[in-house]
């Protein structure tokens, strides 16, 4: 089950953007999200804007799926030209999912190589994609590094078989350090995806997952709280007393053991919940891509589904990948809604994305009673001092634990 689209604005048939999505453009990335909505098999615990092949009914194909998305990119080069936003270059390509690796690696090439004629790519852009560990071969992984494609990220989990079954996640454990030998000889960089909190995921259960994950050696480890959505199989599940309610506790333990492995292995982390070889400089192994995102950079989303952000205005495309082709192959916006963000908006999402982050969220974009609670959250343990005193909020790791608590106080 989709999750359900927010409410807005119509959006306009032209897509054009609004002035006010041009002001300042040029001093701003911009990246571009490419939404795969194809999976093989749907996970329990999954809500995301995805299909299985019995779901799509007639009218869409995976077979032509990347001249649509790739119809989309022209598109989008066109509206954000009359709509006077500043040219630049792609900061970043993302391809998310879904599986984006269930489609030929020719298509996905395809898909990026228009992305570049229609944006270019800037010196040393990060393109990554998405994958599930069953879903590549190492002749797949050499044609997307031939392509352009710098770094693919695995949907690892866990390597514990019985919190996969939980997950209904359907790949091989033994599949991972396989997968990610074959994206190094292809010389891509590599990231692993896990998830802690599973019902019935020991804490010996999860050290094993993480363990087994810095053994592969990755550039790069997310490690995100299983959160159960309603809709999902997994939440009806939980509903009939089949398996135990998540434990907010448990996670937060998971959460400090995770940290503490990943330090002792030379990660450091960048976000709440990711963590990166430092490389040649400390920014080497991060997601730029994700940084776009809470940065409030400008992005667009390409495919059903898809969320864009240019310069405070926001849109997302239709969900079902049938009206979405429909309004795509007219030439016209696929956007269902969109809408405006005000001042107040734009910085209560500031605080919230940018005190995430490691780098910190500026002291001075604070108003005075956000400054005036920067001690009050160093005297709990929630806020660094030093960094405090270089003017910026960066969390320690019972801040992390505790992120909602602390940006409810910094607006205040």
């Amino acid at each position: 089950m989709a999750p359900a689209q927010p409410e807005g604005l119509p959006g306009p048939l032209d897509g054009l953007l609004p002035p006010s999505a041009a002001e300042g453009s040029a001093e701003r990335t911009l990246s571009l999200y490419v939404h795969v909505p194809f999976c093989a098999v749907r996970c329990g615990y999954c809500d995301f804007n995805t299909y299985t092949a019995v779901e799509l009914g007639p009218g869409v194909s995976q077979d032509a799926y990347a001249g649509d998305a790739a119809a989309e990119v022209r598109w989008a080069r066109r509206v954000l030209d009359d709509s006077g936003v500043a040219t630049r270059p792609l900061h970043s390509v993302f391809f998310g999912g879904g599986t984006p690796t269930l489609l030929p690696a020719e298509d996905l090439a395809a898909v990026l190589a228009q992305a570049r004629e229609s944006f270019g790519l800037a010196e040393g852009a990060e393109v990554t994609t998405e994958a599930n560990p069953d879903s590549v071969t190492p002749g797949s992984l050499a044609v997307l590094a031939a392509a352009g494609v710098t770094r693919v990220s695995f949907g690892m989990q866990s390597a514990v078989p019985h919190v996969l079954a939980v997950l209904d996640r359907t790949h091989d454990p033994d599949n991972v350090p396989r997968a990610v030998r074959w994206a190094r000889e292809a010389g891509l960089g590599v990231s692993v995806d896990l998830i802690h909190g599973t019902p019935g995921e020991s804490l010996a259960d999860w050290e094993h997952s993480v363990r087994t994950a810095v053994g592969y050696e990755p550039d790069h480890v997310s490690a995100y709280s299983l959160i159960i959505e309603d809709g999902t199989k997994l939440a009806a599940r939980m509903r009939r007393g089949e398996v135990p309610p998540i434990d907010e506790d448990d996670q937060a333990d998971k959460y400090e053991l995770a940290d503490r492995i990943l330090a002792e292995a030379g990660f450091e982390w960048y976000e709440v919940s990711n963590w990166a070889r430092p490389g040649t400089d400390p920014g080497a192994h991060r997601s730029r891509h994700n940084l776009a995102y809470w940065r409030n950079q400008d992005w667009w989303g390409i495919g059903p589904g898809a969320h864009s952000h240019v310069g405070g205005t926001r849109w997302w495309n239709l969900k079902h990948p049938v009206p979405y082709t429909n309004r795509v192959r007219a030439g016209q916006s696929p956007a269902a809604g969109r809408e405006i963000l005000d001042a107040d908006t734009r910085h209560l999402e500031r605080v919230m994305l940018e005190a995430r982050i490691r780098d910190g969220l500026p002291t001075a974009a604070l108003p005075e009673g956000g400054r005036t609670a920067v001690a009050g959250l160093i005297a709990d343990g929630l806020v660094e001092p030093a960094a405090a005193l270089r003017g910026a909020v960066v969390l320690t790791l019972r801040g992390r634990l505790l992120g909602d608590a602390v940006v409810r106080r910094l607006l205040a």
